[in-house]
This record gives C-alpha cells, sequence and structure tokens, in this order.
C-alpha cells in the first residue's frame, strides 16, 4: 500500500514540474515577443501580461498550496505505519484533481469547472486529514 500512495506524491512532483516548465516557456515567449519589457521580471509583475503567461504562474504557485498540506499528510502516514485502502484511494483521487485542475486552468480555463475540480480535490484532502487523524489518535 506504502507503493501506492508515494506514487500520488510522484505524480503531483512531475505535475510541480511540468507547470514550471510550461511557466517558462510562457514566460520567455512573452518576453521575446516583448509582450512584457524585461525589467517586469525583476520583480515578477506581470501587469499586462497575457492570460496564458498569468495562468501558466498561477497554477504554478497552486502547487504550492492544497498539495502541500497533501505532502505533510502522505509523510505522516508512512511514517505513522497507517497507509490502508482509503488512504491510498483519497490520495490518488486528490493526485487526479490536482492534474484536472492544471488541465483546465492552462488549457480553456472554465473557471466553474475548475472550481468544481478544486473543490472536490480539497475535499479529497480534508478525507484524507481525517481519516488520518483518526487512524492514528484512536489507534
Amino acid at each position: 500500500m506504502d507503493k501506492w500512495l508515494f506514487g500520488t506524491v510522484l505524480v503531483q512532483v512531475v505535475l510541480t514540474l511540468f507547470m514550471m516548465v510550461l511557466m517558462g516557456k510562457r514566460r520567455f515567449k512573452a518576453a521575446k515577443n516583448r509582450e512584457l519589457p524585461y525589467k517586469a521580471f525583476r520583480v515578477m509583475d506581470l501587469t499586462g501580461a497575457n492570460e496564458k503567461v498569468i495562468t501558466a504562474s498561477r497554477n504554478f504557485d497552486n502547487q504550492f498550496q492544497l498539495p502541500v498540506l497533501y505532502l505533510f499528510a502522505v509523510a505522516f502516514a508512512l511514517q505513522f505505519g497507517v497507509v490502508d485502502l482509503s488512504l491510498v484511494v483519497l490520495g490518488w483521487l486528490f493526485a487526479v484533481s490536482r492534474l484536472m485542475h492544471a488541465y483546465v486552468h492552462v488549457g480553456a480555463n472554465h473557471v466553474r469547472l475548475r472550481f468544481a475540480v478544486y473543490v472536490f480535490g480539497a475535499l479529497m484532502l480534508l478525507l484524507f486529514w481525517l481519516k488520518l487523524s483518526l487512524t492514528y489518535l484512536l489507534a
């Protein structure tokens, strides 16, 4: 079970690195096309940047919000030795929600769908933490 849960961490790490590369490509393209002055990058003032640059930057930032709470939960679950099928399922649902959120965010950026996917992922994270906490504290 531990390896299956660790797989969700790998998905999150690969997603984060992918978003970093995508963000960089979009920023370099905007600078090359003179859509943003080079000095904008000194303080990361993306005012005036196109939507693709902004969404990639925001999504990269998003990879250090809920996922950080997830990564701590996985570390605790592995450390405590309480990984079971329910945590693995919740973990994969969270990981898939993060992939879907990123896809929607840097793609069509349909706000309602993006929000629904985000809420679903947040709920999976909450359930993961509740299950982890109850399992550990009641053991």
